[in-house]
């Protein structure tokens, strides 16, 4: 039997000669060839591919294994090398100096008594009175109070003083209390109970003058008043008047007022003047 080729379709011509190559298995048949040719080709590509993986595994694995041995030794050799010390700071404390004291000399002295007369045999030798020559011999002043020092003799009486100038704190003066009379404050008066608590007040207490009733009399009277640190109501003036029935029964009504809040200047109370408007209306 001669060799057949199965790349090419003579074999298939050979088969189907004499017989209906319009059948489907000759077609069949005559594409074979072809798909062989594919089939080699694919089972060849595969195989390459296998092939390239293969040696790219292996040199990565190579490469590895290599720079793993370079790790390890530069490991080891930072193992080898000795530890450095860490510099350490240490705070130094700062030592303030002693503060030295000096001890001032004192001059001895008695206490200037005034003279009292009395008979010559009841005054006794020592209280009897020095001449100007004695006086200006002895080494002993004249003061307020008696004061031995250590000028005369071994005792020592100490006054120490600072080496060091320190600033003298200035004594803490106790605010004066003013009289003056401050028209703005930083915290003015006010009545307790606020504004509508003192319009209250005024329309309660108010008593409309029968003489103002009967002429038809009604306006607006302006009241000025001193409110005191404590509260009270004094220096009750009117600023400006309607009719004088009406000033007097708003004089009457901001006098009988009860004690205001004070108005503050500085954390103090002070004296504040303060204006109140008093309404008469007829209905």
């Amino acid at each position: 039997m001669a060799n057949i080729d199965l790349t090419t379709n003579g074999w298939v011509d050979l088969i189907f000669e004499g017989r209906n190559h319009e059948y489907g298995a000759y077609k069949l048949r005559k594409g074979t060839p072809k798909r062989n040719v594919y089939s080699i080709i694919v089972i060849a590509v595969l195989a390459a591919l296998l092939v390239g993986v293969y040696v790219a595994k292996s040199a990565y694995d190579k490469y590895q294994a290599a720079h793993a041995k370079n790790e390890a030794v530069t490991e080891l050799s930072a193992l080898n090398q000795p530890k450095q010390k860490k510099a350490e700071v240490k705070r130094k404390e700062i030592v303030e100096p002693e503060k030295k004291e000096v001890v001032k000399e004192v001059k001895s002295s008695i206490k200037f008594t005034a003279p009292v007369i009395k008979k010559d045999n009841e005054v006794k030798p020592e209280e009897e009175m020095k001449t100007q020559a004695e006086l200006m011999q002895t080494n002993t002043a004249i003061g307020a109070l008696d004061v031995k020092g250590n000028s005369d003799n071994g005792e020592i009486l100490k006054v120490t003083q600072r080496v060091a100038d320190e600033p003298v704190k200035p004594a803490e003066e106790k605010p004066e209390v003013e009289n003056k009379v401050f028209e703005v404050v930083e915290q003015m008066p006010s009545f307790p109970g606020g504004p509508s608590a003192l319009m209250k007040y005024l329309s309660e207490n108010i008593k409309y003058p029968v003489v103002a009733q009967e002429n038809g009399v009604q306006g607006r009277v302006v009241v000025s008043f001193v409110v005191e640190r404590d509260g009270s109501i004094t220096d009750v003036k009117v600023a400006r008047s309607v009719d004088p029935s009406l000033d007097r029964e708003a004089m009457r009504v901001v006098r009988s007022m009860p004690h205001w809040i004070p108005g503050k200047q500085n954390g103090s109370a002070v004296r504040v003047k303060y204006n109140v408007p008093v309404s008469f209306r007829l209905q």
